[in-house]
């Protein structure tokens, strides 16, 4: 079953914020963790990823830095910042906040807080 972009498009952004709170990750390496943790929900292309991070970036959410690759290869990784950790603080209490009143609404009033 596929999932309306709409109802995604407002979770990117903390879902980014969170891989990025795991570990410093380049672009490419968001994408494919997203894909396979989300079992291909998340299927982010580049052209929505980047401007999201170009965003973030400067805002000072994430800060980027050149690293190169055992390869000789030189990525760009993301690293979340202090501002980013309490940004993704605020967004997770946001997104239980908003599923829990979906949750209550789709079963009839019964909820399933976990917080």
């Amino acid at each position: 079953m596929t999932v309306d972009k709409s109802l995604m498009s407002g979770s990117t952004t903390i879902l980014i914020l969170k891989m990025l709170e795991e570990k410093d990750m380049y672009g490419y390496q968001i994408i494919e963790t997203l894909a396979q943790r989300s079992n291909d929900t998340f299927n982010l292309k580049a052209g929505t990823l980047y401007p999201i991070l170009h965003n973030l970036n400067k805002q000072g959410y994430v800060e980027s830095y050149e690293k190169e690759e055992g390869n000789g290869k030189v990525r760009k990784y993301y690293h979340l910042t202090s501002e980013g950790k309490k940004l993704l603080k605020e967004k997770h209490q946001e997104w239980i906040t908003f599923s829990s009143a979906v949750n209550r609404i789709l079963n009839g009033g019964v909820s399933y807080e976990s917080v």
